[in-house]
């Protein structure tokens, strides 16, 4: 039986160690970039998945990040970048991984063979969450029994793996398979894998983000500005929407209590007011509210 594409040797691997520094990172460099490669053939799946996501926030549930090991941490990266990048509240996501989220720098296996810790796990899981589940292998004993239990549950799943008819594909709502090559270290699937699966998921995200309403003309209109980097960027952003000058979008984000959305309908000209009706009109798309704004009925 062959083995899957996650465990097989790479034919570039031969002497590997045998090469320069320069020589050896060449060829690994390469082995990314070629799994990396393999993102492209998921697009519309990875558009399908982010479908599925972006009605899970949009009905007021919630975005569930399900693995093992370090496709667990691609996840759960992945997650925790939400909140402050797009302003999806913490309170409509969860992060379910093998273990438990690491308290040191140290990831037992024996964790991702635990379908019983699935199960338990999968009691979190809501009718009518989005389950992002992620496993390199496809065939990790927790992740695939984690995303049965969350089907059963009257969840929506999305599965993404690295290995061709994998069984945690198999009954998920998008099935997302990234056929990302041989790893040059045989089963690191940190490295191509892990590579391919943290562009998937962000692409996922990003994309779910937009057709939510919270970018605009590739500026993240619903950020969190909790920093002063952030507090920079929001009143850029509030300047350039509104075509006033850093001073007068700074004062309109004060307007705002903070919120960019309706800070730059206030630098267009509209009050407080008429700001959160038109975003409560256009289901909080400042695209649209924009439009109505400057062209009402």
């Amino acid at each position: 039986m062959p083995l899957p594409a996650t465990e097989a040797l790479h034919p570039d691997a031969n002497g590997l160690d045998t090469l320069s520094d320069r020589e050896a990172l060449d060829r690994l460099l390469s082995g990314q970039e070629a799994a990396l490669a393999a993102v492209r053939g998921a697009l519309p799946d990875i558009a399908a998945g982010a479908a599925v996501m972006a009605e899970a926030i949009a009905r007021g549930r919630r975005l569930v990040y399900g693995g093992a090991g370090s496709s667990a941490l691609m996840a759960m990266a992945d997650a925790m970048e939400l909140p402050g990048t797009y302003g999806i509240s913490p309170e409509n996501l969860l992060v379910l991984m093998a273990g438990g989220m690491p308290g040191a720098p140290h990831l037992p296996g024996h964790v991702e063979d635990d379908t019983a810790e699935a199960q338990r796990a999968a009691r979190l899981i809501r009718d009518g969450d989005a389950l992002v589940a992620v496993s390199a292998s496809g065939s990790t004993p927790y992740t695939v029994s984690l995303a049965q239990a969350a089907r059963a549950r009257g969840a929506r799943v999305i599965a993404l793996a690295n290995n061709a008819g994998a069984p945690l594909l198999e009954g998920a709502e998008v099935a997302i398979h990234v056929t990302t090559p041989p790893e040059l270290i045989a089963g690191s699937t940190r490295m191509g894998a892990g590579t391919a699966q943290k562009a998937a998921l962000n692409l996922m995200s990003t994309l779910m983000a937009v057709r939510l309403g919270h970018v605009h003309d590739g500026m993240m209109v619903n950020v969190v500005a909790d920093n002063e980097k952030l507090r920079a960027r929001a009143i850029r952003i509030v300047a350039s929407i509104g075509d006033v000058s850093e001073d007068a979008a700074e004062k309109a984000l004060q307007r705002a209590d903070g919120a960019v959305k309706p800070a730059a309908l206030i630098a267009c000209g509209a009050t407080p007011d008429q700001a959160g009706a038109l975003l409560s009109e256009t289901g909080q798309n400042l695209r649209a509210a924009l439009a109505r704004l400057r062209h009402p009925a």
